[in-house]
């Protein structure tokens, strides 16, 4: 039996091609989703990791502008 369905080898070389190029999107589709995914999550600024320190209450208010200073220079 032929590849491609009477296209001869040309016709074979282009189903490779195909399927090749779907499932490269589908890896490309699946890598950016899980990328913006954890980006959201993991990346907080310093700035906000302080601000939750000083909400609950880990360190004073002292503390939170000394070193909401220094972040700032």
């Amino acid at each position: 039996m032929m590849w491609g369905g009477g296209f001869g080898m040309f016709g074979g070389l282009m189903m490779i091609l195909f399927w090749g190029l779907v499932i490269a999107l589908i890896a490309f589709g699946v890598k950016w989703l899980s990328d913006n995914r954890g980006a959201s999550n993991s990346r907080r600024d310093a700035l906000d990791i302080l601000r939750e320190r000083f909400a609950s209450g880990e360190i004073d208010e002292d503390e939170f502008e000394r070193r909401r200073k220094a972040l700032e220079k």
